[in-house]
């Protein structure tokens, strides 16, 4: 797969500094998104240790004889383990920080992280930061939030939109970097075809912007760096209520 990627945050319209953050590994064809919480600036922090601490694990651990802080799980693929590996260590990390010095205390971060190989996409992510595919047009959301509204759904499945739109603790996540001394990382691939376009955004874009919006803003673009820019425009439309993060992804066959 040929990829193309495009990328842009945005403070939003209600914040007077931008928590979130972005960053990739070109050669590794690895991209994540991070949205940092706390109080003051420890939520910038937070995501920005995310990334620079994978970045690190990946740089280290290209070496075969490189010692990994945790094992290996069977289950899954070295390149899941890679990635999952990396987001345990960012997370301890995290929270060895928070818990040194009282400034940051209560610090954390979501992370939503995407590696391309071959004709398949793996993703591996905590909390509510999400991807998403954009395919012929529409938008379908591939993660699903680590958060109270998630559980409560699980727990009454004719729950209505309209009930969740109105549900008082959507916003409250259950996991994220930081909050504990481990952290469980789900992780799942995807199949790519031809034209996929995916999205990871923080969200502030999708608490703002629903999936149809999505895709049709996506289709509409004329490029993957205007589609990017419409999607912040369109949350910021909405009402710009959190940072806004967006990174796409454009794959064609080769």
């Amino acid at each position: 797969m040929r990829i193309r990627y495009a990328a842009k945050t945005d403070p939003g319209l209600k914040r007077n500094h931008n928590e979130d953050h972005f960053s990739l590994i070109e050669d590794e064809q690895l991209f994540l998104v991070a949205d940092g919480m706390g109080g003051h600036a420890c939520g910038e922090v937070a995501s920005q240790m995310a990334g620079d601490v994978i970045k690190e694990f990946f740089g280290r651990s290209k070496d075969s004889d490189a010692t990994w802080p945790y094992k290996m799980d069977r289950q899954l693929s070295y390149l899941e383990n890679r990635m999952v590996v990396a987001i345990k260590t960012a997370n301890q990390r995290i929270f060895e920080a928070a818990s040194k010095d009282l400034r940051l205390k209560g610090m954390g971060t979501t992370v939503v992280m995407s590696q391309v190989a071959g004709d398949t996409l793996y993703i591996a992510h905590v909390g509510d930061s999400r991807c998403y595919r954009i395919r012929a047009g529409t938008a379908e959301q591939m993660t699903r939030d680590h958060s109270l509204l998630e559980d409560y759904k699980d727990a009454r499945p004719d729950m209505s939109e309209e009930e969740q739109k109105k549900f008082p603790h959507k916003n409250v996540i259950t996991r994220a970097l930081g909050m504990r001394d481990s952290v469980q990382v789900d992780v799942i691939s995807k199949e790519i075809q031809d034209g996929d376009v995916f999205l990871l955004c923080s969200d502030g874009l999708s608490g703002m912007v629903d999936d149809k919006k999505m895709g049709e803003t996506v289709g509409k673009a004329s490029d993957l760096e205007q589609g990017v820019a419409a999607l912040i425009a369109t949350a910021n439309q909405a009402g710009g209520n959190d940072n806004i993060t967006v990174l796409a992804l454009e794959c064609k066959a080769s």
